[in-house]
Order: C-alpha cells, then structure tokens, then sequence
C-alpha cells in the first residue's frame, strides 16, 4: 500500500475516533442536547448538566478511549509475541486475578478505590506467578502456564459468586462483565493508553523481526530472551491497567489488530500498532456509548455489549482473512 494511501486511512480512523468520542459526549439518555452540554464542558449551564457531563458521560468517554487503546495495544504485543493470531490480554490469566482480587474485596464491602486496589494487587500476583511458572521454558510453557491459571481463577470466582450475598452480587456480575462505572479517574486509562503507544512504536521493530521467526531474530542480533520477556510484562501491565478501570471487556484485543491489518493491508508494527489503539478505542467508546443509551434508563455491562458486537465481527474478518488467501493449486 502506498504512503498516500496508508495516510487516507490514517486519516479516516481519526475522524471515526472524533466522531465517536464527540457522540458519547454530546448524546445520552437524560435528554441533555448538544448545546447544553458544549456550554457544561465549557463551564457554563446549570448544576445538574455539568455534573451530567463532568461526572459521568467526560470520565466514562475518556476511560472507555483509554481501556480499548490499551487492550488493542495488547493484543498487537501478544499477537507477535507468540506468533499466535488467537492470542489476547486475557489468554495470561491477568483478568483472572484480577477478578479475583476484585471480587475478595466486593464481598469485605470495599468501596471503589479498595475494589481497584484488590484487582491491581490480583494481577500482579498472577503475572509473577505465570512469570515464575513460565520461567526457562520459552514460550509455550508461558503461554500454557497462563491459560491454566486463568482456569484455576475461573474456578475461585465461580466460588466467590456463590458465596457472595445477593446485594453484592449484582455489583460483582457487572464488574466482571466489564463496567465503566468505575472510571471515575479517567487519567489513569489515558496516561496508560499514552506509554503504551510509545512503547509499541518503540517495540514496532523487535515485533516485526521476532514475527518473522526466531532463526530470523537470532540471525539479525535480536536478543530474544530480552524482547520476549519484555514484551511479556509490558502487555501483562497494560492488561492490568484495563481491567482495574474496567473489569473484563474480551474481543478488542482479539479482533482490533486482525481489523488493522485487513484494512491497511500490512503488518508492519510501525502502522499496526497506532492503528490499533484508535480503533480499538473507538469499539470500546462506542460500545459505552450503546451500554448507556441501548436500554435507560437502565445500564447494560460494556464488556457483554462488546461481546456481543465483537463475535460476529471476527466472524466476519475471519472470512474476510480466508477469501483473501490465494487459492492452492
């Protein structure tokens, strides 16, 4: 694809994000126009639309831009991590401890900051554990180390739920459904999404040779080991970041970077990866925008509405992918 070209989509991925993001800040279910809140963002209106817009539809924006960006970024690490196109955040069992931990902290009647700081304190837990399980035995014996873990924390969060009391179970399910809810420090999210790109840019060629193959990485002078483990911990971090915003909202990294490549029809890393955090994003502010609007006044959880788009998408980009391989002889 020409630099012309790759530009024009470039291009085309900003205004879908800007068009996006000004929806979910301009549009809601309380019947607040457009005007009313340009003048709540810009200070004015009265109490009830700043706090409409200030407290609840700004900070969920911004989280929401901020969780999908860093998830997408994620899954682009992952994905050329292991040489695997099935591989996302959730596949090192992160979300699992961090599930964990959340709900531990739900059922001692922790507030939010406790809630965030028990899900932080989970996956942390489980990305030294996999790091330790998966220690000298390359990639697949992390990969395999991470798969049965988040198993195990399957297991304990079904044991949790059915432990838990019946007013607490409502808060838990939505959190692990994936609930912006929460984000009611939407920095966090951004300043994540921020580091993550500029690491993804400055991973773009490690990515791209560890790609192509180990021999070709060893042949090149790639330290291997290093860039692995880097990247590892890099994706295993911003998997963490996403879900104590957010809880477990699947498919977008999964789906986002297979959607990159398709479109700009490259894998260079240098491209994908800044791709992938617009529009990965882009699906999680959209999918916001749709969990708060679909069915008010009550709320729908993002990361089951995200589910629910995100299947059928990859279905799509599936077939897609198949149609475009050249035939075998």
């Amino acid at each position: 694809m020409s630099p012309a070209a790759t530009l024009a989509r470039f291009a085309a991925l900003a205004v879908l994000t800007i068009g996006v993001v000004g929806a979910s800040l301009f549009y809601g279910s309380s019947g607040l126009g457009a005007h009313d809140t340009l003048h709540a963002l810009l200070g004015g209106g009265d109490a009830t639309a700043r706090s409409i817009v200030l407290d609840v539809r700004l900070p969920r924006t911004l989280a929401a831009l901020g969780v999908g960006s860093v998830l997408a970024l994620a899954g682009v690490l992952l994905q050329a991590l292991f040489r695997n196109p099935l591989a996302d955040p959730y596949v090192l069992g992160v979300s699992g401890g961090a599930a964990v931990g959340a709900l531990l902290a739900l059922i001692a009647g922790a507030g939010a900051a406790a809630t965030r700081g028990g899900a932080f304190g989970g996956a942390v837990a489980v990305i030294g554990l996999v790091a330790l399980l998966g220690r000298g035995g390359g990639m697949t014996r992390l990969l395999l180390a991470g798969v049965v873990i988040a198993s195990a924390c399957g297991a304990i969060v079904s044991v949790l739920l059915a432990l838990a009391d019946s007013g607490q179970l409502r808060g838990m399910v939505f959190w692990l459904a994936g609930d912006l809810g929460w984000a009611d420090d939407p920095a966090t999210s951004g300043i994540a999404a921020l580091v993550a790109l500029a690491l993804a840019l400055a991973f773009a060629r490690p990515l791209n040779v560890l790609a192509a193959g180990e021999l070709r990485a060893r042949a090149v002078g790639l330290d291997v080991v290093f860039w692995r483990w880097a990247i590892f911990l890099v994706s295993a971090a911003l998997t963490s970041a996403a879900v104590v915003t957010a809880g477990t909202i699947g498919f977008v990294g999964l789906v986002t970077p297979h959607a990159v490549r398709l479109a700009f029809r490259t894998a260079d890393h240098r491209i994908v990866a800044p791709a992938a955090a617009l529009l990965g994003g882009s699906f999680v502010v959209a999918a916001d925008f749709a969990a708060r609007t679909v069915a008010a006044p009550r709320q729908l959880p993002v990361g089951a509405l995200m589910a629910l788009i995100g299947a059928p998408l990859f279905l799509v980009l599936l077939r897609s992918a198949v149609s475009a391989l050249p035939a075998r002889r």
